[in-house]
């Protein structure tokens, strides 16, 4: 039985990949500080569920300290490392630049600085659409030219595929770099737009749309993201030789969705209208993320298969229900 560390594992993405991989009959080690960026109740109330299952463990370590990695690495013989754990959102990185670089950068070297010490032939990790910046070209393709972050967050992700490259090739370390592009669902963040929107609608607060509501974003449903991710450990433990050494991939919604269509999505499955406020262009944010994912299907033959109709009511469902709204 293959043994795979996922770090973030109380996270949104880390919770939903532990689950699936631990339903496929692995053995999963997830690690978490289970920092307050939100509401920890959230992330207890994922790690408890994962704590049902078979085959998990998990350990509070804050990976920006190695003296807690380390004897974490010596204890266990990981078959590949999914490296989730991050310091998330574009905002929060404008005022607080030295968390991410301390989280996203300092973090990272010491995971693969222990996959290296360690021998582990494969990490997957977390890059994000953040990076294209203000790349005009659409959709964004793993080709782009991407030098033109406007975060911080951005910043420390370019930076992460940087890393990855140099010690692909220093040390054969096989790295899978996934760049996520706003991905949605059940259990989601609480600093994200459906999660933002749907209570505020539902408390009959204000919403505020920026840009005046003329974004685009490809919105991602959760199990898009997890089931290419499946089929990447597979095709990785396979040896096979349709990855590269270094390797970064889209992974996206199948097209755009406006973000008043988002909106009025969500007051269709309230029946409730928003009370919306339009407000001007927020820094560090881009008009429109269009995802190119033509070699990520190349690669696991997954196309996305949840459009934002129902993405969208699958979350608003999960909601009532974990807040207990009639």
């Amino acid at each position: 039985m293959k043994k795979i560390l996922i770090t973030g594992v109380a996270g949104f993405i880390g919770y939903h990949l532990a689950e699936k991989l631990l339903n496929n009959n692995y053995l999963i080690v997830g690690i978490d500080n289970l920092n307050d960026y939100y509401d920890t109740t959230l992330k207890i109330a994922r790690l408890n569920n994962l704590k049902k299952l078979k085959n998990f463990a998990f350990q509070k370590i804050d990976f920006t300290n190695n003296n807690e990695l380390d004897p974490l690495f010596n204890e266990n013989k990981f078959d590949q490392v999914i490296h989730l754990g991050a310091q998330a959102g574009v905002r929060y990185s404008i005022t607080n630049p030295q968390f991410y670089i301390d989280t996203n950068i300092t973090g990272f070297l010491n995971i693969l600085e222990n996959c290296k010490k360690h021998n582990i032939k494969t990490i997957i990790y977390a890059s994000s659409s953040s990076i294209y910046g203000i790349n005009q070209q659409q959709p964004f393709s793993e080709e782009d030219n991407t030098e033109k972050q406007i975060s911080m967050y951005g910043v420390t992700k370019k930076t992460n595929e940087l890393m990855a490259h140099s010690y692909s090739n220093l040390y054969g370390l096989r790295t899978i770099g996934l760049r996520f592009f706003t991905v949605y669902g059940p259990w989601g963040r609480p600093d994200m737009a459906l999660y933002i929107f749907t209570k505020s609608i539902i408390e009959n607060k204000d919403i505020n749309l920026f840009n005046k509501g003329d974004h685009k974003r490809s919105f991602t449903y959760i199990t898009d993201i997890i089931e290419p991710i499946r089929r990447l450990i597979n095709i990785n433990e396979q040896n096979s030789n349709i990855l590269k050494n270094h390797e970064i991939l889209n992974i996206g919604g199948a097209k755009p969705v406006g973000l008043l269509r988002f909106v009025d999505i969500i007051e269709n499955h309230l029946n409730k209208k928003a009370k919306i406020i339009l407000k001007p262009m927020q820094q560090g944010d881009v008009k429109e993320t269009n995802a190119n994912i033509i070699k990520l299907e190349k690669i696991t033959g997954y196309k996305p298969q949840t459009n934002i109709e129902k993405g969208i009511k699958k979350f608003i469902d999960w909601y009532k229900v974990y807040y207990h709204i009639a």
